[in-house]
């Protein structure tokens, strides 16, 4: 029989894959590439998912990997934008492009027919290699060619045909401007030749960032299907949880000790821990569910503040005055409220460099 793990273990086990157990002093595309991307579809808050990671993170120098193309924003895993190493975007892309076109073909394919899909992405690439367009500029230019279709749907069909990277300003420290594309092989030019990664790769991508896992969490992380043969033909090594289930995890991976000590972290709103596997319980607490479910339908995704390794609550930052004051929501009594005030306040000065700050502890959940 398959030995016991707990979901204490699995808690351990995937912040250490995480790089929450302690910062790293790892490159940041070394890191990036290390968590098999950070979901970004904000242009800024995934910064604080890389100062949480790196020791003496410093936002500039991501940015700028953002202007060197270095570091890419683009939809992959889920089909949701994700920032990935240049190398990464080329080989991971080809493997998940079933899952933008699976959930686009949903979407648009009727507001697309009788539109030659061959012809909408040969257009739609052509236009965009010339210079960035936003999904509307892009949707108006193919309407002179398709003038009975639907501009938003033709745009919608060049995602899913052409793998498109968000270009900057977009993303950048500091700045921002208009979601304007351009193809990714294009904008990367000097990535030619990369291999597309195998099922089996990206597997163990996942297990090296979020194992141990169960085949049902990997096909939650990467939106694909029918990973089961996959993952059985792997020389993995096998766990149960109390339930019953069967996780898997890559020979000599680290699962250190159930009680080994988890800083207090506050994670950004879109962190790939809480969305990477099917059971999001090895983080997620039942309180947090609970609280989680009060977000439901307001479109908006806290902040989540982890304590022990498990979520104690949310935190948000509001500015006025000249002050930045990050607030903190617990679900529960907090132990150690103090640690994480003390984590806040640095947290501020990453977010807010050099200006007045407070800290403030709130009853109860907010809904921003």
């Amino acid at each position: 029989m398959d030995p016991l793990i707990s979901r204490r273990a699995l808690n351990r086990a995937t912040l250490e894959r995480q790089l929450l157990l302690r910062r790293t002093d790892r490159p940041v595309v070394e890191v990036v590439e290390h968590l098999g991307g950070l979901q970004a579809q904000t242009p800024h808050t995934w910064y604080t998912g890389l100062w949480n990671r790196i020791a003496g993170f410093r936002a500039a120098d991501a940015s700028a990997m953002l202007e060197s193309r270095e570091l890419v924003r683009i939809a992959l895993q889920r089909s949701t934008i994700h920032l990935v190493s240049a190398r990464d975007c080329l080989a991971m892309r080809p493997l998940v492009q079933v899952v933008t076109e699976r959930m686009t073909r949903t979407t648009f394919g009727r507001r697309l027919a009788g539109v030659d899909l061959d012809e909408l992405a040969a257009a739609g690439r052509a236009l965009l290699a010339e210079r960035p367009m936003t999904f509307a500029e892009l949707g108006r230019a193919l309407a002179g060619r398709w003038p009975d279709s639907d501009p938003h749907a033709l745009g919608q069909g060049v995602r899913w045909l052409v793998p498109l990277v968000q270009v900057p300003p977009r993303g950048l420290w500091g700045r921002s401007g208009p979601v304007a594309h351009a193809p990714a092989d294009v904008w990367l030019a000097t990535g030619a030749g990369v291999a597309p990664m195998t099922p089996a790769e990206l597997v163990r991508r996942h297990l090296q960032a979020f194992g141990p896992a169960t085949v049902r969490d990997v096909q939650t992380w990467s939106g694909l299907t029918r990973l089961g043969e996959v993952v059985e033909a792997m020389d993995l090594v096998r766990f149960r949880d109390e339930d019953g289930r069967t996780y898997y995890d890559l020979p000599g991976a680290p699962r250190p000790d159930a009680d080994v000590p988890a800083p207090v972290r506050l994670m950004y709103d879109f962190d790939n821990l809480f969305l990477s596997h099917a059971d999001r319980s090895r983080v997620i607490t039942e309180a947090g569910a609970a609280a989680l479910r009060g977000f439901m339908g307001t479109n908006v995704m806290p902040r989540l503040i982890l304590v022990d390794g498990f979520t104690a609550g949310h935190w948000t930052v509001t500015r006025a005055g000249g002050t930045t004051t990050l607030c903190i929501h617990p679900w529960e009594p907090i132990a150690d409220l103090e640690a994480v005030e003390e984590e806040g306040r640095r947290l501020l000065e990453f977010l807010a460099p050099g200006g007045r700050h407070e800290v403030s502890v709130l009853d109860g959940p907010s809904r921003t």
